[in-house]
């Protein structure tokens, strides 16, 4: 199958920044237990900043970094759980802030904080059909917004923030070797929705959401290895979803990866959800982490319950 490289990425968070401290003055907790447990320190939190804006400033980012033009772009997608509106989407929004031709495929998708990567292989399959060989692909979420303020054990964790890739598509290129799964059996970690009649609150048992993670993390690695044919050695950079120190950690010990091979930024940001992994990739790219052949695996996980991984190339 033919596939996606990386050409450039970009980010955008809030100005207002929550740290620890700050949410030691409001309920009982401190910055030790938080930090201890989850590796997280602060997080940035929408003021007057909306999901969409976030998003826009991220791809406006990527596109400067890539060296693409909005009329090269042929597909747009957004992955998201927390839109502004149902309708527009938040990348039909997109396509009028950025410029993007009115035959760019445009839509959001929801695969909570595994979305990035759904995303990112809907639009590997997309580009074989397009015209044009670009796509931007956001991951973009408001977490503030649906995270229950009295609730210590959840609303610690998650910030908001949007990130953004633009990769390329070649047919001689291979593919990411994606490989998605799904329990929806599961109600480990939820929200209602506005069709429910309730208030949208996170809700989540931690203690086996966290074996969860962890188990399901170190599976994916195996399997985008496997599915690649690609050794364990030649795969620079691992970049998992930022959701918690600890789950990185232990994920990574598991299979046998060095602190060297890891990017964690999560001690600023918290768990910005869908914006987990691409915020890290243009952190990396701005700090010049990032060389043309890099091999990279992504691997997400999150509500539904939901998982992905992929091996994805710089260019």
């Amino acid at each position: 199958m033919s596939g996606v490289k990386l050409r450039g990425c970009g980010h955008c968070v809030p100005a207002r920044v929550v740290t620890n401290d700050d949410l030691a003055r409001r309920m009982d907790t401190s910055d030790a237990w938080i930090s201890s447990r989850t590796g997280i320190r602060s997080r940035h939190i929408c003021g007057e900043e909306t999901q969409a804006q976030l998003c826009t400033e991220a791809a406006r980012m990527a596109l400067e970094r890539a060296g693409v033009r909005p009329e090269e772009i042929g597909v747009c997608l957004v992955a998201t759980m927390t839109p502004e509106s149902l309708m527009p989407s938040t990348a039909c929004a997109l396509q009028k802030a950025l410029g993007l031709a009115q035959d760019t495929v445009c839509f959001d998708m929801n695969a909570a904080c595994t979305g990035f990567v759904y995303a990112l292989h809907t639009a590997e399959c997309l580009l074989a059909a397009s015209p044009r060989r670009f796509a931007l692909v956001v991951g973009g979420d408001a977490m503030s917004r649906i995270v229950d303020w009295s609730d210590r054990s959840t609303c610690i964790l998650f910030g908001d923030g949007a990130g953004a890739a633009v990769v390329e598509y070649r047919p001689e290129w291979p593919s990411v070797g994606a490989v998605l799964g799904c329990d929806g059996d599961s109600e480990l970690l939820y929200a209602a929705g506005p069709g429910s009649g309730k208030t949208p609150r996170i809700a989540m048992e931690g203690t086996r959401v966290f074996k969860f993670a962890v188990e399901t993390v170190s599976r994916c690695i195996a399997q985008v290895l496997a599915r690649t044919g690609t050794a364990q050695e030649d795969v620079r950079w691992f970049v998992l979803h930022q959701a918690n120190a600890r789950i990185i950690d232990l994920a990574a010990r598991r299979c046998g990866i060095g602190a060297d091979r890891l990017y964690v930024n999560l001690s600023q940001y918290g768990n910005t959800s869908a914006a987990s992994i691409p915020l890290a990739l243009s952190e990396m790219q701005e700090k010049g982490l990032l060389h043309s052949g890099d091999r990279m695996v992504l691997v997400g996980f999150g509500g539904g319950l939901t998982w992905g991984g992929a091996l994805l190339d710089m260019a």
